[in-house]
């Protein structure tokens, strides 16, 4: 039996079945190109679900994590200090609003976190009655309990309910819908500066001015979930920047660690100061590999001409993937190297014709492909992801 033949039985055999996996086994990466048991070559247009922001094989980020595993020091919880922690913790408050970050392993427990830190803040100012959490339409925010519970998609919630009480739905960039339903009891609002997984929907600068406004009228704590789209994915450090508003909480995942799993919450001190030892708390909090491996990506990301070449490649996708001539594509959007298309069919067929010819894909919403590549991509691969797509789209167009 082959070794793809064998991970795939046993995968069947022993695993849960949460996810629909290709008929292919992944054994290693480079740059931006991913390679199977097989030895077929992927140019690599998820990127881990937009966590692999220095793609694969980054010398910097391997000998940071090698460094810190020869130390033997790769676990002792959050009960202890650690060197890299603390550093991180500095880094990322120096360059962004807040001033005291909490570390745990993904993004939806920063979310949980997030939510516990304004709930724990309107108790301690003697509102307890303050509980009501607002999120907005195409939301994503996580699969736990709480995060589910402001992630308003049927599919995702239906099967576990009942959700966690006090979450409602506003319009996604409509801010009188915001206006009705943020009031004196709620306690946080959260939402996207751009939307990941609901369809690559850009949050509009006044959208998110109005919503500053709101909170401050009615003491709510101003959540930033920049899991997908901070960390330089919209060409800019972080998405909420064009705003010009700052949150009181920000939650950060996916890239901030270069694929090992981490989360963090950046906060102010006013709602820090609401928190206790024991108020919440990770096991694998903080622990120094993972620590190690974001302090390089946060600083290559800050690095000179980074974000720049990010915006510069994020711009030529858009430009080429507008280009794509077919009566399927309804849109195109996004910023940065976040962008979509979207569809007027399911774009499953697309996905799968990508790995024939040596593309992944993924979507987004029901009908939207998701562009988030490592952010090292250069425009020559852009290039080749057009010409595969317009083959693609051409095929599918010939079958109607």
């Amino acid at each position: 039996m082959s070794i793809t033949a064998d991970v795939i039985q046993k995968d069947k055999d022993y695993s849960v079945p949460v996810a629909a996996r290709p008929d292919f086994v992944l054994t290693r990466g480079e740059g931006v190109t991913v390679f199977d048991a097989a030895g077929k070559a992927y140019t690599d247009w998820v990127a881990g679900i937009a966590v692999n922001a220095l793609g694969y094989g980054d010398a910097e980020l391997q000998k940071a994590v090698a460094a810190q595993m020869d130390t033997g020091l790769i676990h002792v919880s959050g009960l202890y200090h650690t060197q890299p922690m603390v550093e991180l913790a500095q880094a990322l408050c120096d360059m962004s609003f807040a001033d005291k970050a909490y570390f745990c392993n993904s993004g939806a427990e920063a979310v949980e976190g997030a939510l516990k830190f304004a709930r724990k803040h309107a108790y301690v100012n003697e509102r307890a009655n303050k509980t009501k959490v607002v999120s907005f339409s195409d939301a994503f925010h996580g699969r736990t309990m709480g995060a589910l519970a402001v992630t308003p998609k049927a599919k995702y919630q239906t099967p576990f309910k009942p959700m966690v009480p006090g979450a409602v739905v506003g319009e996604f960039n409509n801010i009188q819908s915001a206006r009705e339903l943020i009031d004196a009891d709620t306690v946080a609002v959260i939402v996207e500066p751009i939307q990941g997984e609901g369809g690559i929907n850009v949050a509009s600068a006044e959208f998110m001015q109005a919503l500053r406004t709101l909170c401050d009228e009615h003491d709510a704590a101003l959540i930033f979930d920049e899991i997908q789209c901070g960390l330089g994915r919209s060409g800019d450090m972080w998405a909420h920047s064009i705003a010009g508003v700052s949150p009181d909480i920000m939650v950060l995942a996916k890239p901030l660690a270069g694929g090992l799993p981490i989360g963090a919450i950046l906060t102010t001190d006013a709602i820090a100061s609401a928190m206790s030892p024991g108020d919440h708390g990770s096991t694998f909090s903080g622990g120094a590999v993972v620590m190690q491996a974001a302090q390089v990506v946060i600083k290559r990301i800050a690095s000179e001409g980074f974000l720049e070449h990010v915006r510069e490649v994020g711009e030529y996708l858009l430009e080429r993937l507008a280009e794509l001539n077919s009566p399927h594509i309804v849109d195109v959007r996004g910023r940065g190297l976040m962008a979509g298309i979207e569809l007027d069919i399911a774009p499953g067929g697309i996905v799968q014709a990508g790995y024939e010819q040596g593309l992944l894909l993924v979507s987004s919403g029901t009908n939207v492909i998701r562009f988030v590549p490592p952010l090292i991509v250069q425009k020559a691969h852009v290039d080749e992801l057009v010409d595969k797509l317009t083959q693609i789209l051409e095929a599918i167009d010939d079958g109607d």
